[in-house]
């Protein structure tokens, strides 16, 4: 006579140990990572209940969202048990969290230091795996009122339209700006390109007394600040 199987289902959990229980009793932040993405997914596979095998998928990436939301549908449903419905679904979950966090950080109007700066830009290119140039423009409180996606791709001097920066500074009233763009590759070291471009908007934004306040090179976890450099 064959021995019967454990069931992994969470239904057979104790309804303290059910995630979905757990939140409705304990509030969202009692969950832990793996608890709220099960969530998401509903079951696991055969040989694991939902929570374990996403245990086992945030393992794979150390246990860092950061990481999870980097993951492809296809690396997802590499895992078993999930399929293009629950990729999709973290995938959806994550993206969402990342734009909170940007809408999170456009409330920062007030730049203040280079830091607040990082703050304000990671969420939006920190974490892309190409690169991308940006305009911050400031009013004389140095407050943000607009920012300005003005390249995607490699950066050289022929991609910075110094026109359009400017014509977009005096359409919004700005009175200094920002430069702010991402290196994939993590370096934290400015190239010539970038110094070139500085260089180039610094002196094209004078003969409209626009000051040039800043550029920022912005990584994951880190940026490159030029004016601490004495780079301006």
């Amino acid at each position: 006579m064959s021995e019967k199987k454990p069931s992994f289902s969470i239904k057979n959990w104790s309804e303290d140990d059910q995630p979905r229980e757990k939140l409705l009793k304990k509030g969202k932040t009692a969950l832990s990572d793996a608890e709220l993405v099960a969530i998401l997914i509903g079951s696991g596979n055969r040989e694991e209940s939902a929570v374990d095998l996403c245990k086992r998928i945030l393992s794979s990436v150390d246990n860092n969202l950061n990481q999870l939301g980097k993951l492809s549908i296809k690396q997802l449903m590499q895992f078993k048990g999930i399929g293009e419905a629950k990729a999709i679904s973290i995938a959806a979950a994550l993206e969402l969290g990342r734009r909170r966090r940007a809408e999170e950080a456009l409330q920062q109007f007030k730049i203040t230091s280079c830091k607040s700066v990082f703050e304000l830009m990671q969420p939006i290119i920190g974490e892309l795996p190409h690169e991308e140039f940006w305009i911050i423009y400031l009013n004389n409180s140095n407050k943000v009122i607009d920012k300005l996606q003005l390249s995607k791709g490699g950066i050289t001097g022929t991609l910075v339209d110094t026109r359009l920066v400017l014509k977009q500074a005096l359409q919004v009233g700005a009175v200094a700006i920002i430069m702010a763009h991402n290196h994939p590759s993590g370096t934290l070291k400015p190239s010539q390109a970038d110094k070139d471009i500085t260089q180039k908007l610094k002196l094209a934004a004078q003969s409209l007394d626009i000051r040039v306040l800043d550029h920022l090179i912005i990584t994951e976890n880190a940026y490159f600040s030029f004016a601490d450099s004495a780079l301006l």
